[in-house]
């Protein structure tokens, strides 16, 4: 055998040898890839705060290989909050290296501007043959609407379907968090929690009101909204109740009405926890996303109630002189409960609407007003304001005002209440005056309830109308 023949063989074979070497050990230098979806999960916890925001945890069961791992961690929400990211894991060995969160979501919009320069196939209608064609072209641009060229034409507004050749890099159909971890080939039980925007919860109560007007059933009802891109199935729930600081201020989710329902059973328990309170749901739910779910949460009965008739004043009517009187006005209802364990509640109330309905005397629920009520712990009285009285009507007017010094002004008031009801009401007066103040003289017994506030009851008879008289000096 020629001896330059042979030692080219050699050399084509130890190439070829070195060939292997380099790309086994190019192999081996890769990193393997595990993906764990949501079928992989143990367990699912969710805390939702009033807040807009959501705290999730989840176990998951992996299998580890040997050496630097790439851990695809799918199905987590869209709004995920990524540096609130933490992981932990039962294995001693299990390291993270890098995370990363990818949320180039693969969508119409994101899948042109990819191929921006590229060629794509396009089955279109074409303008000379009337026909449907399929033909190849190049994305120029796209800003909300294609430009096209195709051949020697541009072409903008082009009607019909892209077929692209090939999947764009970096795109991905659902969101991930990717850690680069490193460990020893083992089935570990990993957990993972984060917070996620736009999970929020509300409460709102039903006060039913017996025809006597002097007892209620309570039910109440918590709301939560899932918007966060994501399911969460056979989760353990837990509702966090107050005022937590934020970096910045959220928006709020849209307001979700509380139907009216049956009396609720109690499913939640109660804690403190720091300044807040917490709400565990004593059973795991599920929530799809984009979903509003209803779960009761209380149920009272027999509440003893009381109903009050409140005629508030304004401020600027202590200023100057105030000659025109004012012949009509609103007097407001109110319904006043107590929260204390002898009224079957006394437990802390989270912020919520309450919706009143009254009892008629056929038996029929007919809805009499609603509004909104404060976080409010047990021993505190929940006030909720229905409407305005239709039998009781208000007038208001300055009898005297006169100024003693620079800084010191008299004025007297008389507010005439007329009551056209079949039995004598209380109406509960309260002017809001300012200044370093002094009642004169009153027709009727007072309280100095706030600074700048004096309340004053006043009883009026069946079909008849009572005048409140006062006196007051303000030192401004």
């Amino acid at each position: 055998m020629d001896m330059t023949a042979l030692g080219r063989r050699v050399s084509l074979a130890f190439a070829v040898f070195f060939l292997f070497i380099s790309c086994n050990g190019a192999f081996a230098e890769e990193k393997a890839v595990l993906i764990s979806t949501s079928d992989d999960q143990s367990a699912t916890s969710l805390t939702v705060y009033n807040a807009n925001i959501g705290l999730v945890k989840e176990k998951r069961n992996v299998n580890l290989q040997e050496g630097t791992t790439e851990l695809r961690f799918m199905d987590v929400a869209s709004k995920i909050i990524p540096a609130s990211v933490y992981i932990k894991s039962s294995g001693r060995d299990f390291k993270v290296l890098e995370q990363n969160y990818e949320y180039d979501l693969m969508t119409p919009q994101r899948l042109l501007e990819k191929q921006i320069g590229k060629e794509v196939r396009l089955y279109y209608k074409s303008p000379y043959t009337d026909k449907e064609e399929t033909v190849n072209a190049t994305l120029l641009s796209y800003s909300g609407e294609p430009i096209f060229k195709i051949g020697n034409e541009i072409t903008i507004g082009l009607q019909g379907k892209s077929i692209f050749m090939k999947m764009p890099e970096n795109l991905t159909s659902r969101p991930a968090l990717v850690w680069l971890v490193s460990g020893k080939k083992s089935k570990q039980e990993i957990e993972v929690s984060y917070l996620t925007e736009d999970l929020s919860w509300k409460a709102d109560y039903v006060f039913t009101v017996n025809e006597k007007e002097d007892r209620l059933d309570i039910s109440g009802w918590v709301t939560v909204d899932n918007r966060s891109g994501v399911a969460y199935k056979d989760a353990k729930f837990v509702l966090i109740a107050g005022d937590i600081n934020r970096v910045r201020e959220e928006p709020r989710t849209r307001r979700v009405m509380a139907a009216q329902a049956p009396a609720a059973v109690p499913q939640f328990k109660e804690e403190g926890v720091f300044e807040y309170y917490q709400y565990t749901l004593e059973r795991p739910a599920t929530i799809k996303n984009n979903q509003s779910k209803q779960i009761s949460f209380l149920s009272a009965a027999d509440v003893p109630v009381k109903k009050e008739y409140v005629f508030r004043g304004e401020s600027y009517y202590y200023f100057n002189r105030y000659p025109e009187r004012v012949p009509a006005q609103k007097v407001g209802v109110q319904l006043e409960v107590t929260n204390e364990q002898k009224n079957n509640l006394g437990i802390p109330l989270p912020r919520g609407g309450v919706r009143a309905y009254k009892t008629d005397s056929s038996g029929s629920l007919q809805f009499i007003g609603e509004s909104q009520t404060d976080h409010t712990p047990k021993g505190e009285k929940i006030k909720v304001r229905v409407g305005d009285s239709f039998d009781i009507v208000a007038g208001r007017k300055q009898t005297d005002w006169k100024k003693i010094s620079s800084d010191v002004t008299e004025s007297a008031y008389e507010i005439s209440l007329r009551n056209h009801k079949k039995e004598t009401v209380v109406v509960k007066v309260i002017e809001p005056v300012p200044g370093d103040w002094t009642i004169i003289n009153s027709s009727h017994e007072y309280a100095k309830t706030e600074a700048s506030a004096v309340e004053f009851s006043v009883p009026v008879l069946a079909d008849s109308e009572a005048k409140l008289l006062y006196k007051v000096r303000i030192k401004q």
